[in-house]
């Protein structure tokens, strides 16, 4: 079940900037009135959160060192002044540069 945002309005349907999540079924209506306080609410429009094959979420397993090897990608981590030294992959000298 997704969780929505209410917005709690005043009596004149203003914005008050108070807000709340609830957990409800998309086959619900959206409500409008808070289910504890009987005051006027609208739900919030958001982007949904999706971790999907490209989100945030997966990036960093995405370009994990294991899988950027597995996939035959060569990652090079700078370890110092002007150094970097090959941290996956086979392909490619051990380390780069050098001042």
């Amino acid at each position: 079940m997704p969780t929505y945002v209410y917005e709690i309005l005043t009596k004149k349907g203003e914005a008050t900037g108070r807000t709340f999540e609830l957990v409800q079924p998309m086959r619900d209506a959206a409500l409008t009135v808070h289910p504890r306080t009987g005051e006027p609410v609208r739900r919030v429009i958001q982007a949904p959160n999706i971790a999907g094959k490209w989100s945030d979420i997966k990036g960093k397993s995405a370009l994990s060192n294991s899988n950027l090897e597995r996939l035959g990608f060569t990652k090079y981590e700078r370890k110092g002044k002007g150094y970097m030294e090959r941290t996956a992959g086979k392909a490619g000298p051990r380390s780069i540069g050098g001042e």
